[in-house]
Order: structure tokens, then sequence, then C-alpha cells
């Protein structure tokens, strides 16, 4: 996928405005603290909030030019290339050198990383108190299919172990496909006998590749984010093109919703009750209990896919942030 319809499909799935030459000057900003609380508002409101906020998001102004991604104020953004991959690194001064971040983006395996998630790893950084935040690059579809997103998470994976990190301080986050991305790690690593992180933490998880269940038909039109208001994901998630000819959308490995998650580390799942994939969250939550898997899950009323990326100044997404921060702190090793 060329570059340049990378900046078109991220804005027309997340509104990052289109990229006609260069970018505008950023300057580096004291880094993002968890607020003492969000906007708040009544159902009907939020509603609407959503709605304007992603109206906005997926029709931007054509002459939108989105700002170079800039790190706060000392702290350090690296580019690492590992085996053809590319990571990209933050460095928290403020951070625990005992704990790292290793974050597998969404965006249906057909968005690129981009300002969004990079702003999203500033926060995931401060919330994890971690020293090294790593950010995968992995091959995109429809181009690259299954196995090509594992392979580079993978690797991804062993660099940081290969950096002497222990796994056990190494915190995944995964949110919509990268949720799929952190699942399917988890049962690679069993697979090759390499030992599993210390936590994972996914939001809006997109568990199952397989196109019905209730929420994928209930929600459509209550989800303003991942429903019909957004044509290009919803087309790809009834339409997977991650998947390759041939493989069912059920086989385990695109669907790690079917998989033994026995052994795996403690989890923290976050959805939202609007969202279609709302059924693939608690699915997911229900199979790791029966597995033996120690399991959070918080369905957040009313909001839609992915809302603490999205839409992060909400009150329900500084909830999330609350929770996940509790939730490391607690579960984390010593």
């Amino acid at each position: 996928m060329n570059t340049k319809w990378n900046h078109v499909l991220a804005a027309a799935v997340l509104g990052l405005g289109l990229v006609t030459g260069t970018y505008a000057p950023a300057y580096a900003a004291p880094a993002w603290s968890l607020p003492a609380q969000g906007v708040q508002l009544d159902n009907a409101a939020k509603q609407a909030y959503v709605a304007k906020t992603m109206d906005a998001m997926f029709h931007p102004a054509k002459d939108a030019v989105p700002a170079a991604f800039t790190a706060p104020d000392g702290w350090s953004y690296t580019t690492v290339t590992e085996k053809g991959l590319k990571l990209e690194k933050l460095e928290n001064p403020q951070g625990s050198a005992d704990r790292t971040v290793l974050q597998l983006h969404g965006g249906g395996y057909i968005v690129p990383l981009h300002n969004g998630y990079k702003n999203l790893a500033v926060r995931q950084a401060v919330l994890s108190q971690a020293k090294a935040t790593y950010m995968v690059n992995y091959r995109l579809a429809p181009q690259n299919k299954y196995p090509a997103a594992l392979d580079d998470a993978l690797t991804a994976y062993q660099y940081i172990l290969k950096q002497g990190t222990p796994a056990k301080q190494i915190i995944v986050f995964g949110d919509s496909a990268g949720g799929n991305l952190a699942l399917a790690l988890a049962l690679k690593l069993k697979e090759e006998n390499l030992p599993q992180p210390g936590l994972y933490v996914l939001d809006s998880p997109w568990t199952t590749l397989e196109t019905k269940s209730p929420s994928r038909q209930g929600n459509v039109k209550k989800d303003l984010v991942l429903g019909e208001t957004n044509k290009v994901m919803f087309h790809e998630i009834n339409h997977p093109t991650y998947a390759p000819a041939g493989m069912k959308l059920s086989d385990v490995r695109l669907s790690p919703l079917h998989g033994d998650l026995t052994g795996l580390p403690p989890m923290l799942i976050q959805t939202g009750s609007y969202e279609l994939f709302l059924d693939d969250a608690t699915k997911l939550a229900e199979k790791a209990a029966n597995d033996g898997v120690k399991v959070t899950l918080t369905v957040y009323p009313a909001m839609s896919h992915d809302f603490a990326l999205c839409i992060p100044d909400l009150q329900d997404s500084i909830d999330s942030y609350a929770e996940i921060k509790d939730f490391i702190n607690l579960n984390m090793e010593k």
C-alpha cells in the first residue's frame, strides 16, 4: 500500500486530514496526564457529541493537513528496524525501566500507524509508567494477508526480549484489529514455547473475523464509530481482506476467540455497549475465564467502538484510562 493511499485511507477512517504537502509544524509540549474529569453529558447529548465528532473525522476539510507527531518535552522518539520491520519507539524519562509497552494498533488490518495512535501511545506510556513504548508498523492488508501482521508482531516481541527485557515486564496493548493481533500473538507465543508478557490490555477487541453475531446486527446504527456511518471500515469488517483465500473466518488463526487461552496472563477487556464488537468482547471474557485466565471485562454504557481513542475527552474515556492505570498497577509483578 503506497504512502499516499495510506494517508487517504487513514483520513477516511479516522478523519486525519489528507496529506497534500508538507506537514504543519509541531512543537513539543508537556506530556499528557490523566485529567481529573472529562466531558460529562446525558445520553442524548453524548450521542450527538459523538456523532458530530465522528462526522468531522470522516469528512475533514479538503485543505486539512495534520501536524507532524512530536514527542512530549524530554521524551525521545526514534525508529528501529528489525528484520525489515519498522518499530517506532518512545522513551518516557519519568517511566520505570521495569515496564515496557508494546502497542498493536487497530484499523481493520488496513489502516497504518498514524498520529492518533502515536498520541495514544503517549497516554499508554503514562498510564503504564513505562520507560519504553514500541509501536509496530506491521504490514497491511489487502496486499499482505495473514500471517503477515502476526509475523511482524512476533518479530517486534522477540526484538524487545532481545534487548534484555523480561517478558513479564511487557504490557501488550491492542485495540480493535490490534486486539485480534494481540490474541493471535498470545497463541503464537504458546505455540513457539515463548514466554507470555505480563499483561494484555484490549480495547474494543475484534476477536473473531466471523461476521454474524447479535451485536454485529443490532448495533449497526448505534455504533457511531464503526457502524454503517463508517462505510470504509463497516465494509472491511464484513468482508475482511486480511483473511487469505480458502481459510475459514472461524479458523482460530483469524478468530483467536476460539483458541486455547490457558496460561495467558491477566487480561483487561474494555468495550462499549453500543459497539459492533460488544459480543466479541463479552465472549472473549467468558472464554478466558473458562480457560483459567484472570480477566476483567468492563462494558461502558452507550459507548461506540474504540471510544477512548476516538473521543478521548469524554468522561467515559477518562474513566477507561483510569481503569487501565489501576489494572496495570494491581497486576504487574513487582
